[in-house]
């Protein structure tokens, strides 16, 4: 039980620690020349794709559950 808390809570920390860091450097990222750092992820792909994954979870639920 330890550790699947432990993954999951490993797994929340990166992903939080990644959202911060890109909102952090967005607006330096967007200011400056091409050279400069990128973010890290492309939050509206992210976005997009955690939309389609909980619909789809969704749809298979009303199905398995009638």
């Amino acid at each position: 039980m330890r550790t699947l808390l432990g993954i999951i809570l490993g797994g929340i920390l990166t992903v939080g620690g990644a959202y911060l860091y890109d909102s952090h450097h967005a607006l330096e990222a967007a200011n400056a020349p091409a050279s400069a750092q990128r973010p890290l992820v492309n939050w509206d792909v992210v976005g997009n794709k955690w939309q389609k994954l909980s619909e789809r979870a969704r749809a298979e639920w009303v199905r398995v559950a009638g």
